[in-house]
């Protein structure tokens, strides 16, 4: 792999997460960046294609938000809506482990998107980045080990060990 390449894919993420996050903002969706973007912008080199976010939970803001996705490409990867997976949340955990709503760009399959259902942002305390194209909102470095700490995937531990590496050395 050569470094232009890395250098180009690093440059289409950061316009892909600009527009996601100005998109969110723009529609006053309160969302929080999880997962492994959310782990390299506090410091952690991680690599991963889909961009997790967390969300304020409720119907609402649940349906704004497959709006948003929808108007930039997106589409769900399973055949649900919104008012579905707010209605059905808690069965859709506990009967088919569904913990994140997966959206797709069926014309460009590296820009894929999970909303985490069975997680809500007020719970968690945030941190705001600003960028030269705007502002990416995610969760702050103890709340998303705390997130972390609360699933049982390897990725997710070793990801907090790493975090918990970068707060202490801070």
């Amino acid at each position: 792999m050569s470094i232009v390449f890395l250098i180009k894919l690093y440059i289409y993420v950061y316009m892909f997460l600009n527009k996601l996050c100005g998109a969110f903002k723009k529609n006053k969706i309160g969302y929080a960046l999880v997962g492994g973007h959310a782990v390299a912008l506090h410091g952690v080199l991680r690599g991963t294609v889909d961009v997790d976010f967390i969300i304020k939970w409720n119907k609402k803001t649940l349906i704004k938000a497959q709006e948003v996705l929808n108007s930039l490409g997106l589409i769900s990867r399973l055949p649900i809506k919104a008012e579905e997976v707010f209605d059905f949340r808690d069965e859709y955990i506990k009967n088919k482990n569904l913990i994140a709503w997966n959206f797709y760009n069926p014309d460009d399959l590296t820009e894929q998107v999970e909303i985490i259902i069975n997680q809500d942002l007020s719970d968690y305390k945030l941190k705001k980045l600003g960028t030269d194209d705007g502002e990416i909102i995610l969760l702050s470095l103890d709340s998303l080990i705390e997130m972390k700490e609360q699933t049982d995937r390897e990725q997710d531990k070793a990801d907090v060990v790493a975090l918990q590496r970068i707060r202490d050395e801070n």
